[in-house]
């Protein structure tokens, strides 16, 4: 037969096979939407290079969209990935996302994530914070990354290896 392959199946005689396998078609829609899921939050933040100091407890922030205040290497405070000229302009525009946000019904309370490098003096850290609560938003959360593993074990060897030489 042209344009097909025919198989012998015991109860029928034999035929053309006429149905779509679509296991294929999942398996590579569903790699291809969790590639989309982990790759999105690198977009948010491509342009920013920030090393998060690190820290073992604290918990994922799950909100909509949360303002996203940073502070990168060089102590430039920025809003949504964006410079401003001052702290007014800021408070500004961040006064202007409160007001937005407490005119939708059923609105839930504007929430802030504070990013900085971890080369960055904690009175900039604090000075960020103080723009953000000055600007109406009462809720946010600083970030920090886990240590890997293996290095939480080599600090703990090390610990009870000047623990140990000390007695």
């Amino acid at each position: 037969m042209a344009g097909g392959s025919s198989y012998q199946n015991e109860d029928s005689g034999g035929g053309m096979i006429s149905d779509i396998n679509v296991t294929p078609l999942v398996d590579v829609t569903l790699v291809l939407l969790i590639i989309f899921m982990v790759t999105a939050q690198l977009i948010v933040t491509r342009g920013i290079k920030i090393e998060s100091p690190t820290t073992k407890s604290g918990a994922a922030i799950k909100q909509k969209k949360p303002l996203v205040v940073t502070i990168d290497k060089e102590r430039q405070l920025l809003i949504d990935g964006q410079k401003y000229r001052n702290d007014a302009d800021i408070k500004t525009y961040i006064r202007k996302l409160v007001s937005d946000n407490k005119k939708i019904e059923g609105h839930k309370p504007l929430k802030a994530i504070i990013t900085a490098d971890k080369a960055v003096p904690h009175g900039d850290v604090m000075h960020a914070i103080d723009v953000v609560k000055l600007s109406g938003i009462t809720r946010f959360a600083l970030t920090t990354k886990r240590p890997a593993p293996e290095d939480e074990k080599k600090k703990l060897r090390c610990r009870w290896t000047l623990h140990s030489a000390r007695w």
